[in-house]
Protein backbone atom coordinates (compact mmCIF):
# COMPACT_ATOMS: atom_id res chain seq x y z
CA UNK A 1 0.00 0.00 0.00
CA UNK A 2 1.70 3.10 -1.16
CA UNK A 3 -0.73 6.08 -0.50
CA UNK A 4 0.81 8.59 -2.91
CA UNK A 5 0.54 6.25 -5.77
CA UNK A 6 -2.82 5.59 -4.58
CA UNK A 7 -3.83 9.13 -5.35
CA UNK A 8 -2.00 9.68 -8.65
CA UNK A 9 -3.95 6.51 -10.18
CA UNK A 10 -7.75 8.41 -9.13
CA UNK A 11 -6.14 11.58 -10.42
CA UNK A 12 -7.56 12.63 -13.99
CA UNK A 13 -5.29 14.31 -16.61
CA UNK A 14 -7.27 17.64 -15.92
CA UNK A 15 -5.97 17.48 -12.12
CA UNK A 16 -2.44 16.90 -13.16
CA UNK A 17 -1.80 19.07 -15.63
CA UNK A 18 -3.23 21.76 -13.10
CA UNK A 19 -0.66 20.45 -10.61
CA UNK A 20 2.09 20.99 -12.64
CA UNK A 21 0.97 24.41 -14.09
CA UNK A 22 0.21 28.12 -12.82
CA UNK A 23 -2.44 26.99 -11.01
CA UNK A 24 -1.11 24.36 -9.21
CA UNK A 25 -1.73 26.04 -5.58
CA UNK A 26 -5.44 26.79 -6.44
CA UNK A 27 -5.42 22.54 -7.50
CA UNK A 28 -4.02 21.92 -4.01
CA UNK A 29 -6.22 23.80 -2.16
CA UNK A 30 -9.13 22.11 -4.48
CA UNK A 31 -7.86 18.96 -3.01
CA UNK A 32 -7.79 20.11 0.39
CA UNK A 33 -11.83 20.68 -0.32
CA UNK A 34 -12.26 17.57 -1.45
CA UNK A 35 -12.54 17.10 -5.32
CA UNK A 36 -10.50 14.25 -5.02
CA UNK A 37 -12.28 10.84 -4.24
CA UNK A 38 -8.77 10.33 -1.80
CA UNK A 39 -8.45 13.67 -0.71
CA UNK A 40 -7.63 13.10 2.65
CA UNK A 41 -5.52 9.71 2.42
CA UNK A 42 -5.04 9.70 6.05
CA UNK A 43 -8.70 8.17 6.29
CA UNK A 44 -7.09 5.10 4.99
CA UNK A 45 -6.54 3.55 8.55
CA UNK A 46 -2.93 1.84 7.58
CA UNK A 47 -3.59 -0.47 10.45
CA UNK A 48 -7.53 -1.75 8.98
CA UNK A 49 -7.52 -5.93 8.56
CA UNK A 50 -6.85 -6.95 5.25
CA UNK A 51 -7.10 -10.02 3.64
CA UNK A 52 -4.33 -12.15 3.03
CA UNK A 53 -3.25 -13.80 -0.74
CA UNK A 54 -5.22 -17.21 0.27
CA UNK A 55 -6.78 -18.83 3.23
CA UNK A 56 -3.97 -18.75 5.87
CA UNK A 57 -3.25 -22.05 8.39
CA UNK A 58 -2.66 -19.16 10.99
CA UNK A 59 -3.55 -15.44 12.31
CA UNK A 60 -1.07 -14.57 14.90
CA UNK A 61 3.12 -15.42 15.20
CA UNK A 62 4.88 -15.39 18.71
CA UNK A 63 8.27 -15.61 17.89
CA UNK A 64 10.69 -16.60 20.73
CA UNK A 65 14.19 -15.26 19.67
CA UNK A 66 16.83 -16.74 21.57
CA UNK A 67 19.86 -13.85 20.91
CA UNK A 68 23.06 -15.70 20.58
CA UNK A 69 22.78 -18.48 19.19
CA UNK A 70 21.60 -21.15 21.86
CA UNK A 71 23.99 -24.76 21.71
CA UNK A 72 21.88 -27.09 19.44
CA UNK A 73 24.03 -29.60 19.95
CA UNK A 74 23.80 -29.96 23.76
CA UNK A 75 19.91 -29.44 23.02
CA UNK A 76 18.40 -31.04 19.83
CA UNK A 77 20.96 -32.29 17.44
CA UNK A 78 22.86 -35.41 19.19
CA UNK A 79 25.70 -36.84 17.93
CA UNK A 80 27.40 -40.06 19.23
CA UNK A 81 29.95 -40.03 17.20
CA UNK A 82 30.66 -36.25 17.93
CA UNK A 83 31.24 -37.83 21.65
CA UNK A 84 33.11 -40.57 20.70
CA UNK A 85 35.65 -38.45 18.80
CA UNK A 86 35.99 -35.83 21.81
CA UNK A 87 38.98 -34.04 22.14
CA UNK A 88 40.51 -35.57 18.74
CA UNK A 89 41.48 -32.42 16.29
CA UNK A 90 39.02 -31.79 13.78
CA UNK A 91 39.32 -33.29 9.97
CA UNK A 92 40.63 -30.80 7.63
CA UNK A 93 37.68 -31.58 5.22
CA UNK A 94 35.36 -29.94 7.65
CA UNK A 95 37.21 -26.81 8.98
CA UNK A 96 39.84 -25.72 5.84
CA UNK A 97 39.54 -22.85 4.40
CA UNK A 98 36.55 -21.29 6.71
CA UNK A 99 36.74 -18.48 8.83
CA UNK A 100 35.12 -19.02 12.38
CA UNK A 101 34.28 -15.34 14.74
CA UNK A 102 37.29 -16.40 17.70
CA UNK A 103 38.91 -20.09 16.46
CA UNK A 104 41.78 -20.45 14.33
CA UNK A 105 44.05 -23.26 13.53
CA UNK A 106 42.59 -26.88 14.01
CA UNK A 107 40.40 -26.67 17.14
CA UNK A 108 39.73 -29.95 18.98
CA UNK A 109 36.18 -31.28 18.50
CA UNK A 110 33.96 -31.66 21.62
CA UNK A 111 31.18 -34.18 22.03
CA UNK A 112 28.51 -33.18 23.96
CA UNK A 113 28.38 -33.04 28.07
CA UNK A 114 24.74 -33.99 28.17
CA UNK A 115 22.77 -36.78 28.15
CA UNK A 116 20.03 -37.25 25.22
CA UNK A 117 17.07 -39.33 25.13
CA UNK A 118 14.16 -39.61 22.68
CA UNK A 119 10.45 -38.29 23.35
CA UNK A 120 7.62 -37.60 21.90
CA UNK A 121 5.33 -40.33 19.49
CA UNK A 122 8.29 -38.79 16.89
CA UNK A 123 11.42 -39.76 18.88
CA UNK A 124 12.41 -36.66 19.08
CA UNK A 125 16.12 -36.04 20.50
CA UNK A 126 16.50 -34.04 23.21
CA UNK A 127 18.79 -33.21 25.90
CA UNK A 128 18.50 -33.52 29.60
CA UNK A 129 19.06 -29.27 29.53
CA UNK A 130 15.30 -29.08 28.12
CA UNK A 131 12.91 -31.14 30.48
CA UNK A 132 9.96 -28.91 29.75
CA UNK A 133 10.79 -29.10 25.91
CA UNK A 134 10.74 -33.14 26.71
CA UNK A 135 7.05 -33.01 28.17
CA UNK A 136 5.86 -31.31 24.81
CA UNK A 137 7.77 -32.96 22.52
CA UNK A 138 4.58 -34.25 20.47
CA UNK A 139 3.74 -30.28 20.01
CA UNK A 140 7.05 -29.62 18.41
CA UNK A 141 8.62 -29.55 14.80
CA UNK A 142 12.19 -29.44 15.41
CA UNK A 143 13.65 -28.40 12.34
CA UNK A 144 17.85 -29.58 12.66
CA UNK A 145 18.97 -28.58 8.83
CA UNK A 146 19.08 -25.08 9.32
CA UNK A 147 21.86 -22.75 8.13
CA UNK A 148 22.39 -19.16 7.56
CA UNK A 149 24.90 -17.27 5.94
CA UNK A 150 26.34 -15.10 8.51
CA UNK A 151 28.61 -15.56 11.44
CA UNK A 152 28.46 -12.93 13.37
CA UNK A 153 25.26 -12.06 15.76
CA UNK A 154 23.95 -8.59 13.97
CA UNK A 155 24.19 -9.49 10.29
CA UNK A 156 23.26 -12.85 11.38
CA UNK A 157 19.86 -11.31 13.14
CA UNK A 158 19.47 -9.24 10.67
CA UNK A 159 19.21 -11.41 8.11
CA UNK A 160 16.76 -13.69 10.13
CA UNK A 161 14.67 -10.87 11.01
CA UNK A 162 14.29 -8.81 7.80
CA UNK A 163 15.84 -10.76 5.24
CA UNK A 164 19.10 -8.75 4.59
CA UNK A 165 22.26 -8.91 6.87
CA UNK A 166 22.92 -4.81 6.10
CA UNK A 167 20.10 -2.50 7.79
CA UNK A 168 17.32 -0.68 6.12
CA UNK A 169 15.41 -3.35 5.81
CA UNK A 170 11.47 -3.62 7.00
CA UNK A 171 11.76 -6.53 9.73
CA UNK A 172 9.47 -9.62 9.55
CA UNK A 173 6.64 -8.41 11.97
CA UNK A 174 6.55 -5.12 9.93
CA UNK A 175 5.99 -7.17 7.03
CA UNK A 176 3.16 -9.28 8.85
CA UNK A 177 1.23 -6.37 9.78
CA UNK A 178 1.76 -4.05 6.91
CA UNK A 179 0.09 -7.53 4.79
CA UNK A 180 -2.74 -7.97 7.54
CA UNK A 181 -2.87 -5.06 9.51
CA UNK A 182 -4.40 -5.21 13.12
CA UNK A 183 -7.27 -6.99 14.88
CA UNK A 184 -7.63 -4.69 17.89
CA UNK A 185 -7.80 -1.06 17.21
CA UNK A 186 -6.67 -0.37 20.96
CA UNK A 187 -3.49 -2.15 20.82
CA UNK A 188 -0.27 -2.02 18.79
CA UNK A 189 -0.58 -4.93 15.69
CA UNK A 190 3.13 -5.71 16.66
CA UNK A 191 4.62 -5.53 20.05
CA UNK A 192 8.21 -6.45 21.47
CA UNK A 193 9.39 -7.54 25.00
CA UNK A 194 13.20 -7.85 26.20
CA UNK A 195 14.37 -9.89 28.48
CA UNK A 196 17.50 -10.41 30.40
CA UNK A 197 18.30 -6.69 30.57
CA UNK A 198 20.04 -6.17 27.18
CA UNK A 199 18.85 -5.47 23.59
CA UNK A 200 19.56 -8.59 20.57
CA UNK A 201 22.61 -7.21 18.47
CA UNK A 202 20.72 -5.89 15.40
CA UNK A 203 19.34 -3.54 17.98
CA UNK A 204 15.82 -1.80 17.19
CA UNK A 205 16.42 -2.76 13.54
CA UNK A 206 15.10 -6.41 14.38
CA UNK A 207 11.63 -4.67 14.89
CA UNK A 208 11.88 -1.79 12.59
CA UNK A 209 10.28 -0.61 9.52
CA UNK A 210 12.90 0.19 7.31
CA UNK A 211 11.44 2.02 4.17
CA UNK A 212 7.41 0.94 4.92
CA UNK A 213 5.97 3.13 7.02
CA UNK A 214 6.64 3.56 9.88
CA UNK A 215 3.11 2.70 11.57
CA UNK A 216 4.66 -0.95 11.03
CA UNK A 217 7.15 -1.09 13.81
CA UNK A 218 7.40 -3.02 16.51
CA UNK A 219 6.21 -1.26 19.82
CA UNK A 220 8.48 -1.94 22.65
CA UNK A 221 6.61 -2.71 25.94
CA UNK A 222 8.25 -4.01 28.99
CA UNK A 223 7.11 -6.22 31.90
CA UNK A 224 8.39 -3.72 34.68
CA UNK A 225 7.22 -0.49 35.22
CA UNK A 226 5.10 1.97 32.67
CA UNK A 227 4.41 -0.56 29.85
CA UNK A 228 5.30 1.88 27.46
CA UNK A 229 7.48 5.07 28.11
CA UNK A 230 6.20 8.05 27.78
CA UNK A 231 2.43 7.15 26.31
CA UNK A 232 1.06 8.41 30.32
CA UNK A 233 -0.51 12.25 29.61
CA UNK A 234 2.11 14.94 31.24
CA UNK A 235 1.36 16.79 34.44
CA UNK A 236 -1.95 19.13 34.48
CA UNK A 237 -3.09 17.25 31.24
CA UNK A 238 -6.26 15.32 31.54
CA UNK A 239 -7.90 13.00 28.80
CA UNK A 240 -10.45 15.71 27.64
CA UNK A 241 -7.31 18.27 26.81
CA UNK A 242 -5.60 15.69 24.95
CA UNK A 243 -8.68 14.71 22.80
CA UNK A 244 -8.83 18.20 21.96
CA UNK A 245 -5.41 18.59 21.04
CA UNK A 246 -5.14 15.38 18.89
CA UNK A 247 -8.61 16.76 17.14
CA UNK A 248 -6.19 19.63 16.23
CA UNK A 249 -3.34 18.06 15.18
CA UNK A 250 -5.29 15.61 13.01
CA UNK A 251 -7.08 18.36 10.91
CA UNK A 252 -3.95 19.86 10.47
CA UNK A 253 -2.43 16.45 9.00
CA UNK A 254 -5.20 15.55 7.13
CA UNK A 255 -4.49 18.58 4.93
CA UNK A 256 -1.27 18.31 4.62
CA UNK A 257 -1.87 14.18 3.50
CA UNK A 258 -4.12 15.59 1.13
CA UNK A 259 -1.39 18.04 -0.26
CA UNK A 260 1.40 15.50 -0.50
CA UNK A 261 -0.21 12.06 0.03
CA UNK A 262 2.95 10.86 2.34
CA UNK A 263 2.13 7.75 3.96
CA UNK A 264 3.99 9.04 7.17
CA UNK A 265 1.49 11.38 7.22
CA UNK A 266 -1.04 9.08 7.54
CA UNK A 267 1.21 7.08 10.11
CA UNK A 268 1.34 10.34 12.37
CA UNK A 269 -2.20 10.18 12.86
CA UNK A 270 -2.92 6.29 13.51
CA UNK A 271 0.01 7.08 15.96
CA UNK A 272 -1.05 9.39 17.78
CA UNK A 273 -4.94 7.95 17.88
CA UNK A 274 -3.59 4.58 18.97
CA UNK A 275 -1.16 6.39 21.82
CA UNK A 276 -4.66 7.59 22.70
CA UNK A 277 -6.43 4.81 23.31
CA UNK A 278 -2.98 2.74 24.74
CA UNK A 279 -3.24 4.68 27.64
CA UNK A 280 -6.62 3.01 28.23
CA UNK A 281 -5.73 -0.47 27.28
CA UNK A 282 -2.37 -1.08 27.42
CA UNK A 283 -2.00 -0.88 31.47
CA UNK A 284 -4.91 -3.56 31.51
CA UNK A 285 -3.55 -5.91 29.13
CA UNK A 286 0.12 -6.04 30.99
CA UNK A 287 -1.34 -6.78 34.06
CA UNK A 288 -0.60 -10.22 34.88
CA UNK A 289 -1.68 -9.85 38.41
CA UNK A 290 -5.11 -10.44 36.56
CA UNK A 291 -3.53 -14.47 36.12
CA UNK A 292 -4.92 -16.70 38.45
CA UNK A 293 -1.81 -18.43 40.46
CA UNK A 294 -2.30 -21.61 38.74
CA UNK A 295 -0.68 -19.60 36.00
CA UNK A 296 1.37 -17.76 37.26
CA UNK A 297 2.95 -20.50 38.68
CA UNK A 298 2.97 -22.55 35.52
CA UNK A 299 4.87 -20.03 33.73
CA UNK A 300 6.92 -19.15 36.69
CA UNK A 301 6.12 -15.75 36.67
CA UNK A 302 5.72 -13.05 39.23
CA UNK A 303 4.24 -9.74 38.97
CA UNK A 304 5.98 -7.01 39.62
CA UNK A 305 8.95 -8.25 38.20
CA UNK A 306 11.34 -7.99 34.62
CA UNK A 307 11.69 -11.75 33.36
CA UNK A 308 11.37 -14.06 30.20
CA UNK A 309 8.80 -15.67 32.50
CA UNK A 310 6.36 -13.00 32.97
CA UNK A 311 7.10 -11.88 28.64
CA UNK A 312 5.41 -15.49 27.58
CA UNK A 313 2.47 -14.76 30.30
CA UNK A 314 2.17 -11.21 28.56
CA UNK A 315 2.47 -12.78 24.76
CA UNK A 316 -0.04 -14.84 25.56
CA UNK A 317 -2.58 -12.23 26.77
CA UNK A 318 -1.23 -9.85 23.82
CA UNK A 319 -2.61 -12.80 21.76
CA UNK A 320 -5.80 -13.17 22.64
CA UNK A 321 -6.23 -9.61 22.48
CA UNK A 322 -5.48 -9.67 18.94
CA UNK A 323 -1.83 -8.38 18.52
CA UNK A 324 -1.04 -10.04 15.22
CA UNK A 325 2.49 -10.35 16.09
CA UNK A 326 4.72 -10.75 19.00
CA UNK A 327 8.43 -10.93 19.52
CA UNK A 328 10.52 -11.77 22.44
CA UNK A 329 14.37 -11.05 22.59
CA UNK A 330 16.10 -12.72 25.49
CA UNK A 331 19.66 -12.08 25.63
CA UNK A 332 22.28 -14.70 26.97
CA UNK A 333 23.08 -17.38 24.49
CA UNK A 334 26.24 -16.66 23.21
CA UNK A 335 27.90 -20.00 24.73
CA UNK A 336 31.59 -19.37 24.37
CA UNK A 337 32.87 -20.53 27.50
CA UNK A 338 34.62 -17.38 28.57
CA UNK A 339 32.83 -17.28 32.27
CA UNK A 340 30.99 -20.23 34.25
CA UNK A 341 27.23 -18.37 32.45
CA UNK A 342 28.07 -19.72 29.28
CA UNK A 343 29.35 -23.04 30.30
CA UNK A 344 27.28 -25.60 28.32
CA UNK A 345 26.80 -27.82 31.50
CA UNK A 346 26.00 -25.64 34.54
CA UNK A 347 25.45 -22.49 32.49
CA UNK A 348 22.90 -23.87 29.70
CA UNK A 349 20.83 -25.89 32.74
CA UNK A 350 20.53 -22.59 34.64
CA UNK A 351 19.83 -20.73 31.01
CA UNK A 352 16.95 -23.26 29.93
CA UNK A 353 16.10 -23.66 33.89
CA UNK A 354 14.54 -19.56 33.06
CA UNK A 355 12.90 -20.71 30.11
CA UNK A 356 12.14 -23.68 28.87
CA UNK A 357 9.34 -23.81 31.65
CA UNK A 358 7.79 -21.00 30.62
CA UNK A 359 8.12 -21.76 26.66
CA UNK A 360 5.84 -24.79 27.51
CA UNK A 361 3.27 -23.30 29.65
CA UNK A 362 2.87 -20.62 27.07
CA UNK A 363 2.15 -23.74 24.31
CA UNK A 364 0.01 -25.54 26.74
CA UNK A 365 -1.85 -22.24 27.77
CA UNK A 366 -2.48 -21.19 24.11
CA UNK A 367 -3.41 -25.13 23.29
CA UNK A 368 -5.90 -25.18 26.70
CA UNK A 369 -7.69 -21.48 25.58
CA UNK A 370 -8.35 -23.09 22.48
CA UNK A 371 -5.33 -20.56 20.24
CA UNK A 372 -2.49 -22.90 19.68
CA UNK A 373 -4.44 -24.19 16.40
CA UNK A 374 -4.02 -21.03 14.66
CA UNK A 375 -1.22 -19.41 16.10
CA UNK A 376 2.46 -19.69 15.42
CA UNK A 377 5.19 -20.28 17.85
CA UNK A 378 8.59 -20.01 16.63
CA UNK A 379 11.73 -20.47 18.97
CA UNK A 380 15.21 -20.22 18.28
CA UNK A 381 18.70 -18.10 17.23
CA UNK A 382 20.58 -16.40 14.43
CA UNK A 383 22.59 -19.64 14.41
CA UNK A 384 23.91 -22.51 16.13
CA UNK A 385 27.49 -23.61 17.93
CA UNK A 386 30.42 -25.51 16.73
CA UNK A 387 31.14 -28.87 17.08
CA UNK A 388 34.56 -28.13 18.15
CA UNK A 389 35.73 -26.23 21.43
CA UNK A 390 35.67 -21.81 20.85
CA UNK A 391 39.40 -21.04 20.55
CA UNK A 392 39.83 -18.50 22.81
CA UNK A 393 39.26 -21.13 25.72
CA UNK A 394 40.22 -24.52 24.11
CA UNK A 395 42.05 -24.62 27.47
CA UNK A 396 39.57 -23.33 30.06
CA UNK A 397 37.94 -25.41 32.53
CA UNK A 398 34.68 -23.83 31.18
CA UNK A 399 33.85 -26.17 27.56
CA UNK A 400 32.31 -23.45 24.85
CA UNK A 401 31.11 -23.63 21.66
CA UNK A 402 32.19 -20.84 18.91
CA UNK A 403 29.76 -18.89 16.71
CA UNK A 404 28.24 -21.47 13.35
CA UNK A 405 25.73 -21.03 10.65
CA UNK A 406 26.42 -23.74 8.75
CA UNK A 407 24.06 -25.86 10.50
CA UNK A 408 21.48 -25.19 13.80
CA UNK A 409 18.14 -26.30 14.82
CA UNK A 410 15.05 -24.22 16.21
CA UNK A 411 11.63 -25.35 16.60
CA UNK A 412 7.91 -24.57 15.56
CA UNK A 413 4.78 -25.12 16.70
CA UNK A 414 1.38 -24.61 16.33
CA UNK A 415 -1.01 -24.42 13.62
CA UNK A 416 0.24 -24.59 9.76
CA UNK A 417 2.70 -27.55 11.01
CA UNK A 418 3.35 -31.30 11.57
CA UNK A 419 3.40 -32.07 15.10
CA UNK A 420 5.95 -34.46 16.88
CA UNK A 421 7.98 -33.95 13.75
CA UNK A 422 12.09 -34.22 13.89
CA UNK A 423 13.12 -32.28 10.32
CA UNK A 424 16.06 -32.98 8.49
CA UNK A 425 19.66 -34.08 9.64
CA UNK A 426 23.58 -32.76 9.50
CA UNK A 427 26.14 -35.18 8.95
CA UNK A 428 27.33 -37.46 11.45
CA UNK A 429 30.23 -34.61 13.79
CA UNK A 430 27.49 -32.30 13.30
CA UNK A 431 29.41 -29.60 10.43
CA UNK A 432 26.76 -29.75 7.84
CA UNK A 433 23.31 -30.12 6.77
CA UNK A 434 23.37 -33.79 4.63
CA UNK A 435 19.05 -33.63 4.53
CA UNK A 436 16.54 -31.29 3.54
CA UNK A 437 18.41 -27.62 4.14
CA UNK A 438 16.35 -24.86 5.25
CA UNK A 439 17.76 -21.85 4.92
CA UNK A 440 16.47 -18.93 6.64
CA UNK A 441 14.79 -17.48 3.78
CA UNK A 442 12.98 -20.81 3.22
CA UNK A 443 11.70 -20.27 7.10
CA UNK A 444 10.73 -16.44 6.19
CA UNK A 445 8.89 -18.40 3.36
CA UNK A 446 7.19 -21.12 5.51
CA UNK A 447 6.12 -18.69 8.24
CA UNK A 448 4.65 -15.97 5.40
CA UNK A 449 2.91 -18.95 3.78
CA UNK A 450 1.23 -20.28 6.47
CA UNK A 451 -0.26 -16.71 7.15
CA UNK A 452 -1.60 -16.53 4.07
CA UNK A 453 0.94 -15.16 1.83
CA UNK A 454 3.04 -15.94 -1.66
CA UNK A 455 6.38 -14.60 -0.06
CA UNK A 456 7.50 -13.70 -3.81
CA UNK A 457 4.13 -10.86 -3.95
CA UNK A 458 4.24 -9.44 -0.75
CA UNK A 459 6.21 -6.10 -2.11
CA UNK A 460 6.73 -2.72 -1.30
CA UNK A 461 8.29 -0.58 -4.20
CA UNK A 462 11.16 1.39 -2.75
CA UNK A 463 13.94 3.21 -5.02
CA UNK A 464 12.75 2.17 -7.88
CA UNK A 465 12.20 -1.64 -7.35
CA UNK A 466 9.72 -3.83 -5.77
CA UNK A 467 11.16 -5.10 -2.76
CA UNK A 468 10.26 -8.20 -0.58
CA UNK A 469 11.16 -9.90 2.92
CA UNK A 470 13.08 -13.09 1.38
CA UNK A 471 15.08 -10.90 -1.13
CA UNK A 472 15.13 -12.90 -4.38
CA UNK A 473 15.19 -16.43 -2.54
CA UNK A 474 13.19 -18.53 -0.43
CA UNK A 475 11.08 -21.84 -1.10
CA UNK A 476 8.13 -22.76 1.11
CA UNK A 477 9.37 -25.87 3.18
CA UNK A 478 6.49 -27.96 2.47
CA UNK A 479 7.63 -31.12 3.94
CA UNK A 480 6.90 -29.71 7.81
CA UNK A 481 2.87 -28.07 6.51
CA UNK A 482 0.48 -30.02 8.14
Amino acid sequence: MNLRFQQLQHQTRRQFLRGVGQFSLGAIAMEALGKNPLRAAAALNPMAVRAPHFAPKVKRVIYLHMSGGPPHLDLFDYKPELVKRDGQPAPDDFVKGKQFAFTTGTPKLMGTPRTFSQHGSGGIWMSDAIPNFQAIADELCVIKSMHTDQFNHTPAELLLLTGSPRGGRPSLGSWVTYGLGSENENLPGFVVLISSGVQPSAGQSAWGTGFLPSVYQGVQCRSKGDPVLYVGDPPGMDRAMRRQTLDALRSLNEIQAAELGHPETATRIAQYELAYRMQASVPEVMDITRESAATLDAYGAKPGEASFANNCLLGRRLLEQGVRFVQLFDWGWDFHGTNPKEDIREGLTAKMARTDKPVAALIRDLKQRGLLDDTLVIWGGEFGRTPFREGRTSGSDVLGRDHFPDAYSLFLAGGGVKHGLSYGATDELGFGVVENKVHVHDLQATILHLLGFDHTKLTFRFQGRDFRLTDVHGRVVQDILA
